[in-house]
């Protein structure tokens, strides 16, 4: 938990959103520090308690597999640091951190500031088909979850993630989740054709060339 991180002397910065994250510093260097905590409905019964059911099926260590797997397999994505869980009786609590990325920006934040390009939108859609070509299925692909840094793009918070076999339903799936993403923070605001031919068929041309798909992306 950040108050812990906090009498330490080791937290940088803690910023809000669900469950909000804490930038710390720790031995191996600057980490990113994120609470696990329900969304929706549940969120007002159980909060940031979650059901045991064995320290191997708790959300932080699966993420952590799944980050490190994916880290050794090149993918662009935050190295894992640590994870851990604190038992509560039949709930438990859980915590991960990841290596920061600096200076980097999500893609939600390109949108708003004006630099989400043609470019941009190409090198998103290379990025996200080499994660389905890898079998990588992300729970919730929106434009706060891609990092736009100097290095490259970085895909983070894979909580519910896992490996699938690359069927079109799901790929299709979440790409359509990020474009309702895009939407709803605004990318259509000059006019929805706008956005189909400035950003979505670069990125979804870019896509399609990457993952090996004749036309467009699904």
């Amino acid at each position: 938990m950040p108050s812990h991180w906090r009498e330490l002397g080791a937290l940088r910065m803690q910023t809000g959103g669900r469950g909000g994250v804490a930038l710390v510093g720790t031995p191996a260097g600057e980490g990113v520090l994120r609470h696990y905590r329900r969304g929706g409905m549940v969120a007002r019964f159980l909060g940031d308690r979650y059901v045991w059911t064995g320290a191997d099926r708790t959300r932080s260590f699966a993420e952590f597999r799944l980050l490190a797997a994916m880290a050794r397999e090149g993918l662009p994505v935050p190295e894992p640091i640590a994870a851990r869980y604190r038992r509560h009786g039949p709930f438990y609590t859980a915590d991960l951190i990841t290596r920061h990325v600096p200076s980097a920006r999500t893609l939600a934040e390109c949108l708003a500031w004006g630099s989400l390009d043609a470019a941009l939108a190409e090198r998103t859609g290379d990025m996200i088909a080499r994660f389905h070509r890898a079998g990588v299925w992300h729970a919730d692909l929106n434009a706060h979850n891609i990092l736009v840094a100097e290095p490259g793009l970085y895909l983070i918070d894979f909580d519910r993630g896992e490996r699938r076999a690359p069927a079109e339903a799901w790929r299709t799936a979440n790409l359509q989740r990020l474009r309702r993403s895009l939407l709803k923070l605004g990318a259509g605001a000059e006019s929805e054709a706008v956005f189909e031919k400035t950003v979505w068929q670069p990125l979804a041309q870019s896509y399609a060339a990457a993952f090996g798909v004749g036309g467009d992306a699904p």
